[in-house]
C-alpha cells in the first residue's frame, strides 16, 4: 500500500477514536465524499455555465447550475433578487473576491477585531504591521466587543462608523458565541453609504435550518464556507444582490481564479440537498442545544465562559482564572483524545500563538449522534483535565508536550474516551 494511503487509514482511525470539538470541523456524508472523489476532478471548466473557455462542459454546466439553485432554495431566496457564485476555493478567496469587486484600492473597511473573534480575511493588521494582503490594499479599522459584556455595543459601532465613514462593513468571525444583529449592522452601514457583508462561514448550516437568525433580509452580500455547519466539502459560496453579482462573478474569474473545482462544487450541491431535509433541521437545532449544555456544564465546573454562554455551535473559554494557557490545555486534551483548539479571547493578555482561551464546538459530535447527556459527560472530562493541570507550572514548549505524552492520567482518560467514541459512528467512514 502506498505510504499516503497508510497515513489516510491512520487518520480515519484517529477520527473514529477521538472527540472532534473544533467548531470549524465536521464530518461529510458518504454521498458528499463520493461526489468529491468523482471523475469531475478531471475536468477544467474555466468560466461559468454555458460560457466556458474549454469544450466538453455540458455535464459540469448542469452540476454548477443545480448547485446554485440548491443554495438559493436552502435559504428560501428569490432568484430574481439574488445571485450565487459557487466557485471560490475557500472562504478567504470568497471574501477577497467581494472586496475586489466592490471596492477600490485604499477604500475603508470596518470589520471585527480578530482577538475578539474576528477573521484574518477581514483585513487583520497590527500596529505598524500589515499582516494580511487585504490590509495592504484597503484601510481597515476594527470594531470591538464591549469590555463589560464581551458582546457588541451597536451604538458604539454606529458612532465609529459615522466617524470613520467606511465603504464596507463586515460582520462574522470564528469565535463570537452570540447572535449578530444583522438588521442593526445593515442600518449602520447604509446610513454612512457603505455596503454590508455578512460572513456566516460558521453559521450557514444553522441559518439555513432556521436554528439561527438569517442575514439575508439585511445584507448586501453573504459569504460562507461549506465544510462547517453546512457539512459539505471544502469550498465557499458568495450570495449577493442581483445588482452586485455580475461584478463579483467577474472578480472571481478572470479576477482571482482560473478553473473551479467541479468535484467540490458537486459535493456542495449534494450537501445542499441533504441540508433541506427534516433530519438536517433537527440536527441543526441539536447542535445549538448541545453547545448550550456544554457551556452551562463547563461554567458549573468553574470555567469562565466568554459572554456567559452561547447562541450557536461554539463555546469560548477564558482560562486566565485558572492560571493556564490555551496552548497547554489544548495539548493536554489532545493527549486525552479530546480535540479542541487554543484561541484568543477578548482583551487577551496572551499572544496569538499562546492565547488565553480554548474554543469548543458541537457540530462534529452532533453529527455522530451525541446529545445533552453526552455533552455533560464530555464537559466533565474537560473540567477534570483542567483541574489536573492546575499548579503544574507547565511552560509553552516541546518539553511540556513530551511530558503530557507520558502522563498516566491523560493516557488513562484517553482509553475511556476511545471506548466512548467507539459507540458513535461516523458518516462515510
Amino acid at each position: 500500500m502506498d505510504q499516503i494511503f497508510s497515513i489516510i487509514a491512520r487518520e480515519k482511525t484517529r477520527q473514529r477514536e477521538e472527540l472532534e470539538m473544533i467548531p470549524s470541523e465536521n464530518f461529510a456524508s458518504a454521498a458528499v465524499m463520493k461526489a468529491v472523489g468523482s471523475c469531475l476532478m478531471n475536468k477544467y471548466a474555466e468560466g461559468y455555465p454555458n460560457r466556458r473557455y474549454y469544450q466538453g462542459n455540458a455535464n459540469v454546466d448542469r452540476v454548477e447550475s443545480i448547485c446554485r439553485n440548491r443554495i438559493l432554495q436552502a435559504f428560501g431566496l428569490d432568484k430574481t433578487k439574488w445571485g450565487v457564485n459557487v466557485q471560490p476555493h475557500s472562504g478567504c478567496e470568497a471574501n477577497l473576491a467581494v472586496y475586489n469587486a466592490l471596492l477600490k484600492a485604499g477604500d475603508k473597511i470596518m470589520s471585527m477585531y480578530l482577538p475578539d473573534g474576528g477573521h484574518l480575511s477581514h483585513g487583520w493588521h497590527m500596529p505598524g504591521k500589515k499582516i494580511t494582503f487585504v490590509s495592504k490594499i484597503f484601510k481597515v479599522q476594527f470594531y470591538h466587543v464591549s469590555k463589560k459584556t464581551l458582546v457588541f455595543d451597536y451604538d458604539q459601532i454606529a458612532r465609529q462608523a459615522l466617524k470613520y465613514r467606511p465603504k464596507l462593513i463586515i460582520s462574522g468571525g470564528t469565535a463570537y458565541p452570540r447572535e449578530i444583529n444583522y438588521k442593526r449592522l445593515s442600518q449602520i452601514a447604509h446610513k454612512v453609504g457603505a455596503l454590508y457583508l455578512a460572513d456566516v462561514a460558521h453559521e450557514a448550516g444553522l441559518i439555513a435550518a432556521g436554528a439561527m437568525q438569517s442575514p439575508f433580509p439585511w445584507a448586501d452580500v453573504v459569504t460562507f464556507t461549506t465544510h462547517k455547519t453546512w457539512r459539505g466539502p471544502r469550498g465557499a459560496i458568495i450570495v449577493a444582490k442581483k445588482t452586485l453579482i455580475d461584478a463579483i462573478n467577474f472578480s472571481i474569474i478572470p479576477g482571482l481564479q482560473g478553473g473551479p473545482h467541479m468535484h467540490s462544487i458537486a459535493g456542495i450541491a449534494v450537501a445542499a440537498k441533504e441540508l433541506q431535509t427534516p433530519a438536517f433541521k433537527k440536527y441543526a437545532f441539536q447542535i445549538v442545544k448541545n453547545a448550550k449544555v456544554l457551556a452551562a456544564e463547563l461554567q458549573k465546573g468553574g470555567l469562565n465562559i466568554v459572554s456567559g454562554g452561547t447562541d450557536k455551535h461554539l463555546v469560548l473559554v477564558d482560562l486566565r482564572n485558572v492560571g493556564l494557557t490555551g496552548w497547554v490545555v489544548a495539548w493536554a486534551l489532545e493527549k486525552a483524545g479530546i480535540i479542541a483548539n487554543r484561541n484568543t479571547v477578548p482583551y487577551d493578555t496572551g499572544s496569538p500563538f499562546y492565547p488565553s482561551g480554548l474554543r469548543f464546538g458541537t457540530p462534529a459530535l452532533t453529527t455522530r449522534g451525541m446529545k445533552a447527556k453526552e455533552m455533560m459527560k464530555i464537559s466533565g472530562w474537560i473540567v477534570a483535565v483542567i483541574n489536573y493541570l492546575k499548579g503544574k507550572n507547565l511552560a509553552n514548549n516541546k518539553a511540556t508536550i513530551d511530558k503530557l505524552s507520558r502522563d498516566k492520567f491523560l493516557s488513562g482518560l484517553r482509553s475511556k474516551v476511545k471506548a466512548f467514541a467507539g459507540k458513535y459512528p461516523l458518516p462515510g467512514l
